[in-house]
């Protein structure tokens, strides 16, 4: 059974750093596209960050030069480095995992991030 688990959202001050995590389990890790997705409120959901099977990145254009994305193929891991934060990046923040041109996508939790002072 596929099981995304995110970890590392929390509160933290303006232009400060988090560094979300996402354990990937029950899925062929190294085939799968995996992304980081957020949400607030009364909004789609959007992407901020997609790291390839092959290792091609791409970032929302609110988050470019602020954030990194990398994965671990042997730990079947995703990682979401997030410098410089703001307000406008609080949200609930959720891992992704899709299999490019097929059905096969699958939706960690969410963990919550919160930019105040």
């Amino acid at each position: 059974q596929a099981q995304l688990v995110e970890s590392g959202g929390g509160l933290v001050q303006p232009g400060g750093s988090l560094r979300l995590s996402c354990s990937a389990s029950g899925i062929v890790f190294s085939v799968y596209t995996m992304a980081w997705y957020r949400q607030v409120p009364g909004k789609q959901r959007e992407l901020v960050a997609a790291v390839s099977a092959f290792g091609s990145t791409n970032y929302a254009d609110s988050v470019k030069g602020r954030f990194t994305i990398s994965r671990d193929n042997a730990a079947n891991m995703v990682a979401l480095q997030m410098n410089s934060l703001k307000p406008e990046d609080t949200a609930l923040y959720y891992c992704n995992a899709k299999v490019v041109r097929s059905a096969l996508e699958f939706w960690g939790q969410g963990t919550q991030v919160t930019v105040s002072s």
